[in-house]
């Protein structure tokens, strides 16, 4: 399937906000205004999908499968729409993915953005249409008055610059709270990233959120790796979390088409998790299957702050202990 890369977002774009997931509710009047100044900041132009209102709201957090669904081919159908932004991620995105229409999608080509539950409809979109999907910023979080510019500098390089990006390490990072007090934020510098097994590689970018990755398995939402396949996964589990994502990364593992996998990018945890650096490094020693290819861990993507903007269906290259991406 022939790649398609969406174009880049200019001034007088306007991004269309979509809920996939939990819905706008969940955001405060405060977040709204700081995301939708920034996308102003870069000469863009903020609307809301027509179901992504505060009345939509269920035991989920969000509105019905319909709704939902007409909400993204809404967004992709509308011509003046350039991006789709996910307000934030949740745990239903997969109810979608059958009632999507991929044709729709794919004659539609344009930015699809959001991370965590998202990589469910980020990676559907990807094998059925071959439309490279952006792993990177809900637009809640795009409205953290701090400790977002790393974030948004990552997210303008690419989706409006040239899509090269030389991967660095944040300077300070946080998974505080940051939603229930704007200004008073906990931060703390960033000790770089762990390299699990040196190496190099490079080849086609593939993952995202590992657990709900794995709700693909066996399905056709999922695009099957390719020869140089490089994965970038991160998990949120906080309760015996680097059992679950060891079990969660064997799957992965068992898969017939992992072989193709030359290297692995993994986001950083939260604090709660309590995964060390040597306790990642015995799980990925384990593995026959992981000895041969480098495994960079520790980097900015996840369910901390800031975040990099990864384009699935993109390339990446690990090199002397250095990531660069290019969508």
């Amino acid at each position: 399937m022939t790649n398609i890369i969406p174009e880049k977002l200019k001034k007088g774009d306007k991004v269309m906000i979509v809920a996939p997931a939990r819905g706008l509710k969940l955001i405060g009047q405060d977040v709204r205004e700081i995301a939708t100044q920034r996308l102003n900041s870069l000469g863009l132009e903020v609307v809301y999908a027509p179901n992504t209102t505060d009345e939509n709201w269920d035991y989920m957090g969000s509105t019905s499968v319909e709704k939902r669904t007409e909400d993204i081919h809404t967004a992709f159908k509308d011509k003046s729409v350039k991006a789709i932004f996910t307000v934030i991620g949740g745990f239903n995105s997969n109810q979608m993915l059958k009632y999507l229409d991929y044709d729709l999608i794919k004659q539609n080509p344009k930015i699809f953005c959001g991370f965590s539950d998202i990589t469910a409809i980020a990676n559907a979109i990807r094998a059925k249409t071959g439309l490279t999907t952006y792993y990177g910023p809900h637009f809640s979080t795009l409205g953290m008055k701090l400790g977002c510019d790393y974030t948004f500098e990552h997210m303008i390089k690419m989706l409006i610059e040239d899509g090269n990006d030389n991967v660095t390490p944040a300077e300070i990072w946080s998974d505080d709270l940051w939603f229930l007090d704007q200004d008073k934020r906990d931060f703390e510098a960033n000790e770089g990233y762990w390299v699990i097994n040196d190496g190099n590689a490079e080849g086609r970018v593939e993952g995202g959120n590992l657990c709900t990755y794995n709700l693909l398995l066996g399905t056709s939402f999922r695009h099957k790796f390719t020869e140089d396949t490089i994965l970038f996964i991160e998990d949120d589990t906080t309760q015996n979390a680097l059992a679950e994502f060891e079990r969660d990364l064997q799957a992965l593992i068992h898969q017939e088409d992992f072989k193709y996998v030359k290297g692995i990018v993994i986001g950083r945890f939260l604090k709660d998790a309590k995964i060390s650096k040597e306790g990642l490094e015995f799980i990925i020693h384990s593995k026959e299957e992981l000895k041969d290819i480098p495994v960079i861990a520790n980097v900015d993507f996840g369910h901390t702050s800031p975040i990099l903007t990864i384009p699935l269906g993109g390339y990446a290259t690990i090199k002397d202990k250095k990531i660069t991406l290019k969508a």
